[in-house]
């Protein structure tokens, strides 16, 4: 028997069938900017804060933070899109959510309350949950997986910094 389009073992997956998939897409940036939002409302003079502290070496400039976060949260939530076209809502979705969580609390526990250990703890879990979710997400659609590495490796860098601004601000 020849297999045809609609046979579910050959239909293509990976790209958007109904409109409404693009909804969606903007449901998952909505997510992640109220992620951002909550993590800058939080934490509004984290900027000057940033300069005040004892920085390592290779601390970048707190102007580097902004753009780099606009764009990573952009992956983040077009990752989160493509692995829901796969699957809808499983357990992989709910890994991205917990990590998105996890990225909101870090801002407040780091900047609000001025506690660097308590936020290297937090980063390590969010480092765990990011790995989890690219683990889960590359079954579902290399795409999504590989749009979460960047963010994976920018949040390794920021577990470092961390890691040092808590020991020479201690």
């Amino acid at each position: 028997m020849a297999s045809t389009a609609t046979d579910p073992r050959h239909r293509v997956t990976d790209r958007p069938t109904e409109r409404s998939t693009w909804w969606v897409l903007a449901a998952f940036l909505v997510a992640t900017a109220v992620a951002a939002g909550l993590g800058g409302a939080a934490s509004s003079s984290a900027g000057s804060e940033y300069e005040s502290l004892e920085l390592p070496f290779f601390a970048p400039p707190s102007w580097l933070f902004g753009p780099m976060w606009s764009v990573l949260y952009v992956a983040i939530g077009v990752a989160g899109w493509l692995a829901w076209r796969r699957t809808g809502v499983d357990v992989a979705t709910g890994w991205w959510v917990g990590q998105l969580v996890l990225n909101a609390a870090w801002t407040p526990i780091f900047f609000g309350a001025g506690a660097y250990g308590w936020a290297l703890v937090e980063i390590a879990a969010l480092l765990v949950a990011i790995s989890v979710t690219i683990a889960l997400f590359r079954h579902r659609s290399r795409a999504a997986a590989w749009l979460m590495v960047p963010y994976l490796g920018w949040v390794a860098f920021a577990s470092a910094l961390n890691a040092s601004i808590w020991w020479l601000n201690r």
